[in-house]
């Protein structure tokens, strides 16, 4: 029974596979459950450093005004795009891309050139294979990013727009809205709007009213604080973007090996019914030789 022993062999393969994918999926609960309570213990700092940065915005005389908070013309734009370092994330990378490129291709049309960094393998082997100059690259940041790891790619940036290289800096990744969703957001970063925020990713807008009143008073010249304060501000939301792009990830990678799990019972159960019904073919086939050769006596 050639055609039996080699459904059983299909059968044997897809459940070594389901083995793996299944483990993947508990490694990817697991790893995601951690992704997301340091994304938690994060937010609470970034939150400060934004309404930190509001604050000062709001309240800084136009005198001391900081080149991070005037609009400049628009020629051209700084991009850095957060991808995964891995892939088995279901669509989450190419969705992300499918927007950014959208994006570039609506700067492109209005004349508007772009120098693009990114974190992530995906995004360097993307963006590299449709022959961009990358102006700064950080791949291989793991489960756990440090923000130490990511001052070199935000000082680049951050030099191309002080020297006026670059009129904007957008940040593109992915948000955790919930274990089931991931969406591809793109936020500008710098110049920073005063009055209101604009909205960052993984963190809700903050705005500002005009009797707005805090509990401290600043003790440092304002343009030694606001170099201070906005610098941070910018690593803050680099960051933020990054773990909460790691959160989507692991959330994205246990859906996909879950659905691979559950495609691969599917399979088996087809493969299951139709060696069966070859097997109780060949067994009525033997049946009726008998019967015809022990006719065939008679």
């Amino acid at each position: 029974m050639a055609v039996g022993k080699e459904i059983r062999s299909k059968i044997k393969s897809i459940s070594n596979t389901q083995k793996i994918t299944s483990a993947m999926e508990m490694v990817a609960a697991s790893k995601m459950r951690a992704t997301q309570l340091r994304r938690n213990r994060s937010l609470p700092y970034a939150q400060q450093v934004i309404k930190l940065a509001a604050h000062l915005a709001e309240a800084t005389p136009e005198e001391f005004k900081h080149e991070y908070l005037i609009p400049r013309e628009v020629k051209r734009v700084g991009v850095i795009v957060v991808s995964s370092d891995r892939g088995l994330a279901g669509g989450l990378n190419n969705n992300l891309f499918k927007l950014v490129v959208t994006k570039m291709k609506e700067w492109r049309e209005a004349g508007i050139e772009m120098e693009v960094a990114t974190i992530g393998n995906k995004a360097n082997a993307f963006f590299g294979r449709f022959g961009h100059d990358l102006v700064a690259t950080v791949n291989n940041l793991g489960d756990a990013p440090a923000s130490k790891d990511l001052i070199g790619i935000t000082t680049a940036m951050l030099d191309l727009f002080q020297e006026g290289k670059i009129d904007e800096l957008h940040v593109f990744a992915n948000e955790f809205v919930n274990t089931m969703t991931q969406k591809p957001i793109g936020i500008q970063v710098l110049p920073v709007v005063p009055g209101t925020l604009q909205r960052q990713i993984g963190i809700e807008s903050v705005a500002q009213e005009s009797n707005l009143a805090w509990d401290y008073v600043y003790d440092s010249e304002p343009v030694e604080l606001m170099n201070t304060v906005l610098d941070r501000y910018i690593e803050s939301v680099i960051f933020q973007a990054v773990v909460e792009n790691v959160a989507c990830e692991m959330a994205a990678r246990m859906i996909a090996m879950k659905a691979a799990s559950d495609n691969a019972s599917d399979l088996i159960d087809e493969l299951q019914l139709v060696y069966n019904k070859a097997r109780q073919a060949a067994i009525t086939q033997e049946i009726t030789e008998i019967v015809s050769g022990a006719a065939a006596i008679n």
